[in-house]
């Protein structure tokens, strides 16, 4: 029976994945890019082949604020995400295949913005 334990174990730890700084695992693939930290939050920018994604993340989750999140390629739409949410807002995902991106983010009236970036 030990064998078989440690087989399931074998198989599932992967999947955990390994948790963000904050405790809050990403909603985004790919590699970490920019990070920008404001006040009240953090908005996280990351980058695969072909995609980059952006998420912001409150610095204090637990009751619901407003929290936003937009990702801007250069000469694109912009792609958005707000409400009220507890942890995260987003992600949003654009296809930016050597293109410059913008990335802004808000938590509770606070924002950060990262410029255009990924050029």
């Amino acid at each position: 029976m030990r064998p078989l334990v440690l087989l399931l174990l074998a198989g599932v730890l992967p999947l955990l994945g390994a948790p963000a700084a904050s405790g809050v695992a990403s909603a985004c693939t790919g590699r970490p890019a920019r990070t920008v930290g404001f006040a009240t939050g953090e908005l996280r920018v990351y980058k695969s082949r072909a995609l980059v994604c952006a998420v912001t993340v409150a610095k204090k989750p637990g009751k619901r604020r407003a929290m936003s999140v937009t990702l801007q390629p250069r000469g694109g739409r912009a792609v958005g995400d707000s409400g009220r949410y507890k942890t995260m807002a987003g992600p949003v995902t654009v296809n930016a295949v050597n293109r410059c991106v913008r990335a802004t983010g808000a938590v509770a009236g606070k924002s950060a913005s990262t410029g255009w970036i990924l050029c």
